[in-house]
């Protein structure tokens, strides 16, 4: 690719990369010469790639700032509109926070049909807990909550604190049902990180003081996946088993079953709840798992 013989890869310096800041920088002159080469007839592509590429990444944020404050736009939605293929691909990453930039490529990997392991593999190998914490933060709230599920930190103690579980389904009320607009971190926080013991006790408060269950309050302000994820965590602070039994039966309910849950559930579970499942199931939908799965098997 021509643009790639710009960037400087063998640069001799006493600092490890080869892109350094530019001496003299002017980020006001760089986006009057970014919108003169994007708006004239014709994109003039030498002065994309010797701009671009000669500056570094927190340069290049001061020019993207410049920019939209000039045109109103910003320089990465002009860049697609302006550039095309690998050219308009490198153009755009060289203009993306590296941690955004890294974010994109995980959702990237993660996004179709299959994953790209690779991709995965060479994002978290080689970059350090800094970066990686930095990536975090451009995730969409679904990915940050399952990052967090994924640490295994959440408190294991068997105590419970009524006071904090007070204080708790306040903070819980006052980011959802009594605020216009929902802070989904505060959900996020607490209902990953406190016991089940103390959530348990947290769900008692919170309809006390909203006359609402939290999942009606989480399934009425949000949403997507993170509704879905936050309404998992609250139905197995309430029962586990009662929660993989409900999963057993959608898996089964309507055209065809989804095999890979009733094997993922049925194995994983069967030395540990797996007769307190097939009881919550008689309980939720009267009829016997076996008879269920039996009937399945037939079709």
């Amino acid at each position: 690719m021509f643009i790639y013989q710009h960037i400087p890869c063998f640069a001799k310096s006493t600092v490890h990369g080869t892109v350094k800041e530019k001496p003299g920088f002017n980020a006001g002159e760089d986006a009057a010469a970014l919108r003169k080469a994007i708006e004239g007839i014709g994109t003039t592509e030498k002065t994309l790639i010797d701009i671009l590429t000669q500056r570094s990444n927190a340069q290049r944020q001061l020019i993207c700032k410049a920019y939209q404050d000039a045109t109103g736009r910003t320089l990465c939605d002009d860049l697609e509109g302006d550039t095309h293929g690998h050219f308009e691909d490198i153009l755009v990453a060289l203009v993306t926070p590296p941690a955004k930039f890294d974010c994109q490529e995980f959702i990237r990997a993660i996004k179709g049909a299959g994953t790209n392991e690779s991709i995965l593999i060479e994002l978290f190998a080689s970059r350090s807990n800094h970066q990686i914490k930095a990536i975090v933060v451009y995730f969409p709230e679904t990915g940050r909550t399952l990052l967090i599920l994924a640490e295994g930190k959440r408190v294991e103690s068997t105590n419970v604190d009524v006071a904090k579980a007070k204080e708790d389904a306040k903070i819980l009320y006052e980011a959802g049902e009594k605020k216009w607009g929902t802070d989904e971190s505060k959900f996020i926080d607490i209902l990953c990180h406190r016991s089940v013991p103390q959530l348990r006790q947290t769900l008692v408060e919170y309809k006390s003081l909203s006359g609402k269950t939290l999942q009606e309050s989480i399934e009425r302000e949000m949403s997507g996946r993170l509704e879905e994820i936050l309404v998992a965590i609250v139905k197995c602070v309430k029962s586990v088993p009662a929660y993989l039994a409900e999963r057993l039966y959608k898996s089964m309910k309507g055209a065809g079953t989804t095999e890979s849950t009733l094997t993922r559930i049925i194995v994983s579970r069967s030395e540990l709840d797996l007769q307190e499942i097939k009881a919550e199931y008689k309980k939720l939908f009267g009829t016997s798992l076996y008879s269920d799965i039996e009937v399945r098997s037939i079709k």
